[in-house]
């Protein structure tokens, strides 16, 4: 079984950056989908940014530009750089992971992945 641990959340302030850690522990496997989804007060878990095994990336249209992210194969984390944060930005932070690599149209979905860490809190305030 994976484990995941999510870490590096926060208050900051509008423009400031934030980088999120998710180290994974447990089975390893050589086709997977890696990355992170975000929840905010009240509203669904909404994709972020994935990473696939082959180094394909994915983002959501409102992070491209600001968010960057990246893996440490040789300490098995996962990265998430947000730079320019903003308000909307305000959400929990969870790591997900899937044994597959999956194919493009299926990276957005929650529901394609199996393993979730527990989330850290980064908070946009003034």
């Amino acid at each position: 079984q994976v484990q995941l641990e999510e870490s590096g959340g926060g208050l900051v302030r509008p423009g400031g950056s934030l980088r999120l850690s998710c180290a994974a522990s447990g089975r390893t496997f050589s086709g997977h989908t890696m990355g992170w989804f975000r929840q905010a007060p009240g509203k669904g878990r909404e994709f972020v940014a994935i990473r696939r095994s082959d180094n394909s990336k994915y983002y959501a249209d409102s992070v491209k530009g600001r968010f960057t992210i990246s893996r440490d194969s040789a300490k098995n984390t996962l990265f998430l750089q947000m730079n320019s944060l903003q308000f909307e930005d305000t959400a929990v932070y969870y790591c997900a992971f899937t044994p597959t690599r999956l194919i493009q149209s299926r990276v957005w979905s929650e529901e394609n992945y199996d393993y979730w860490g527990q989330g850290t809190q980064v908070t946009v305030s003034s």
